[in-house]
C-alpha cells in the first residue's frame, strides 16, 4: 500500500470512529508523526491534504522545515525537551505536546519570538505505568497547569499522554478516559485538547474524547531507525 492509500485509510478510521462515538465530524485532528521520515514523504502526504506533522528530533525537524519552508505545514514538537533546545523549539513550532516541567515551559514562554502568536502547549501526563520516562504524575497536573496558564508566551491547550500498549479495547480506553477526567477537573477556561491515541488505538482514544491523534506507522510504514 502506498503512502497516499495508508493516509486515506487512517482518515477513514478517524471518520468512522467520530461517527460511531457521536463525535462531531472533523473534531479530531490527524497529526502525522513524521520523525525519521524524509521530506519527500511529507510532500506526498501534503499532496493528499495533510497539514499537521509531528517531530521529536529537533535537528532533523529544522532541516525538514528549511527544505519545506514553502509548504503550508503546521509543525508540532512531540518529543522530550532538553533545556538547551527550548529556544529553537519556541521559534520553529506552533505546538508542543510534551511539557512536563515548569522550567521548560517558562523558557519556551520567554523565548517565544514576539512576532509569533503564543505557542500552543499540552502537558504530558503519566496516567498509568507507562514505560516512557517523560510526563508528570496525575497529582502534579493542577499546579503545573495553573502556572503554565499564567505564562504570556504560551497558550495551554490541554493534556497529552502515551499509555502503555494494550490489545483489549476496554483496556485501551481506560487511560484515555482517565486523561479526559483530569482535563475536565482542571476547571481552567479554554482547555480544548486531548492529544492521545496512536496507530494501534485510534478508535479507543476517539471514543474517550481525543481531539488530536498522533499517527506515524499507519501512515508512513515502519519507522526508519537512525
Amino acid at each position: 500500500m502506498v503512502l497516499k492509500d495508508r493516509l486515506e485509510s487512517v482518515r477513514k478510521r478517524v471518520q468512522t470512529a467520530e461517527n460511531i462515538y457521536k463525535r462531531k465530524s472533523g473534531s479530531v485532528t490527524l497529526l502525522a508523526v513524521s520523525k525519521t521520515r524524509p521530506p519527500e514523504d511529507l510532500i506526498l502526504a501534503l499532496g493528499s491534504g495533510q497539514r499537521n506533522f509531528g517531530e521529536s528530533y529537533l535537528k532533523e525537524a529544522i532541516l525538514k522545515q528549511r527544505r519545506l519552508a514553502d509548504y503550508p505545514i503546521i509543525w508540532h514538537f512531540i518529543g522530550p525537551i532538553q533545556s538547551n533546545k527550548t529556544r529553537e523549539i519556541a521559534s520553529h513550532f506552533s505546538w508542543v505536546h510534551s511539557i512536563d516541567r515548569l522550567r521548560i515551559a517558562t523558557r519556551l514562554s520567554e523565548q517565544r519570538p514576539n512576532h509569533l502568536p503564543p505557542l500552543n502547549v499540552c502537558i504530558q501526563v503519566k496516567v498509568n505505568e507507562e514505560t516512557t520516562k517523560s510526563g508528570i504524575s496525575i497529582d502534579e497536573v493542577p499546579e503545573l497547569a495553573v502556572a503554565i496558564s499564567a505564562l504570556p508566551g504560551l497558550r495551554l491547550r490541554g493534556l497529552m499522554t502515551i499509555p502503555r500498549q494494550a490489545s483489549d479495547f476496554e483496556e485501551q480506553k481506560r487511560p484515555f478516559r482517565k486523561l479526559r477526567k483530569i482535563l475536565q477537573d482542571l476547571k481552567i477556561p479554554k482547555l480544548d485538547t486531548l492529544s492521545m491515541g496512536m496507530s494501534g488505538d485510534i478508535e479507543a482514544a476517539i471514543a474517550e474524547g481525543a481531539t488530536i491523534v498522533r499517527v506515524g506507522t499507519a501512515i508512513f510504514g515502519p519507522r526508519i531507525r537512525t
